[in-house]
């Protein structure tokens, strides 16, 4: 109840309970005061990479700005692929993400990207999967 989104709609569970389980060391499914300030900490460096994208101040990361800030970060993909980001994290359904939303797809994409490079062994942008290791590798995010 302490985040704020910026769209006067309750923070995104999904989002919150990711950024909980990154700073809850003892894994309780909370923090204590300490792990809050951690949590507190990453929510505002979030806010600053949000505000770095969101070119037109709108509140908002639409298509292209989503596509600016996940190029810095360095992922190369389609450009259907930024859509496919938009329609799935984009709560509200308004083509464009709030700041919450926007922080839950960043960590998914880096969750689902180390998972692929720890089956990625040679490193070449490729995966051979049996049906078992693929459901496995996708359970281990969800």
């Amino acid at each position: 109840q302490a985040l704020s989104n910026g769209t006067w709609t309750p923070f995104n569970p999904a989002a919150v309970q990711s950024i909980i389980s990154m700073f809850d060391k003892d894994k309780k499914g909370g923090v204590n005061f300490s792990e809050f300030a951690g949590v507190w900490k990453y929510i505002n460096d979030w806010q600053n990479i949000f505000r770095t994208y969101d070119r037109d101040n709108s509140g908002r990361i639409d298509r292209n700005e989503l596509k600016q800030a996940l190029t810095v970060f360095g992922y190369r993909l389609s450009e259907q692929f930024y859509s496919t980001l938009i329609h799935k994290f984009d709560r509200q359904q308004t083509g464009q993400m709030a700041f919450d939303d926007f922080i839950q797809c960043c960590i998914a994409l880096q969750r689902l990207t180390e998972l692929f490079r720890r089956y990625d062994t040679d490193q070449d942008g490729w995966l051979h999967l049996s049906y078992e290791q693929y459901l496995s590798m996708l359970l281990n995010v969800v």
